[in-house]
């Protein structure tokens, strides 16, 4: 067998066989070409986002007049309607919502693609932070009949983040939850403080795991848990890539941005996020966002 491969490699000059071999490097593109395609494509993609995005943003004033319609029939102050149409009514509003969100999904992609997103650090309470946000998704849990738990934690500390981001990324955790849950099924939101060595660039190792008790915590880590099916291993990195879905989650709503936007803001404010997860265990989404912001991040306030 060895004799034959050897044979089979060997090919005397001007055989078929040596003309599979180039000739020399004048087919491979110089340096400079790549560099300019690599230029003239990332143009073309910033153009695209932003007229995208532009497009986007001028859906948002039809929608919020149609919204706003839509709000004043079903408060019956133009007269009173019947049962089969508050229930129409019902649906618009849950659609013109959904529309809403994407609209919304999409313009803060694009501003975070393009740069134009800035960090705004300020010295708040993150129980209230992550309260209010329990606040907001709590009705729709429990019309779900999932169970949205809470308890603020009096060891984390006053310090200075991005509320509004930092809210953003919450409900994007917990809308990840909420489609993916089944009924019955339960969510825990939780934060404590957290020793972070930044040794690891994904997620922390178990040494890392050990050793956040010995030290002073220098960051917080907020996780989202939920009893939903699971990820297989092989999308842990996956499912924070743009407009990614989970195979056989095609018919979900959404556009795949809302674990992507997460990972972006997160990383905007100098922490990371990650998934712990087994198929049919459900899911844990944690990240970690430092007490004190880097100096590049507070002075630059974006991510890009």
């Amino acid at each position: 067998m060895a004799s034959a491969h050897k044979n089979a490699c060997v090919s005397a000059p001007g055989t078929v066989a040596s003309r599979n071999v180039p000739n020399s490097d004048a087919d491979l593109p110089s340096p400079e070409n790549l560099l300019q395609e690599y230029k003239e494509l990332r143009e073309r993609f910033q153009r695209t986002t932003n007229a995208l995005a532009s497009a986007a943003h001028d859906l948002k004033t039809p929608l919020s007049i149609l919204n706003g319609y839509v709000e004043l029939l079903h408060s019956e102050k133009l007269g009173p309607v019947s049962d089969r149409q508050r229930e129409v009514l019902q649906d618009m509003r849950d659609s013109g919502k959904r529309l809403q969100d994407f609209i919304q999904d999409f313009l803060t992609y694009s501003a975070l693609e393009i740069g134009g997103l800035r960090m705004q650090f300020e010295t708040a309470d993150l129980n209230e932070c992550l309260s209010g946000v329990c606040r907001l998704w709590s009705n729709r849990f429990q019309q779900k009949g999932i169970a949205l738990y809470f308890l603020a934690n009096d060891k984390l500390p006053i310090f200075p983040f991005d509320a509004p981001k930092l809210e953003r990324v919450i409900s994007n955790l917990l809308e990840n939850s909420f489609k993916f849950t089944p009924q019955a099924g339960t969510v825990w939101l939780h934060a404590e403080p957290y020793m972070w060595e930044r040794r690891a660039a994904s997620v922390p190792s178990a040494s890392e795991r050990r050793r956040q008790n010995i030290s002073h915590p220098n960051s917080v880590k907020v996780s989202v848990a939920d009893t939903g099916p699971g990820i297989p291993a092989e999308f842990h990195l996956e499912v924070f890539d743009d407009f990614f879905r989970l195979p056989g989650t095609e018919s979900q709503e959404g556009m795949g941005l809302g674990l992507a936007i997460a990972r972006r803001l997160v990383q905007g404010m100098g922490g990371k996020i990650w998934v712990e997860s087994d198929p049919g265990a459900g899911c844990k989404f944690s990240f970690l966002m430092p007490f004190k912001p880097a100096a590049a991040v507070a002075s630059k306030g974006k991510h890009r």
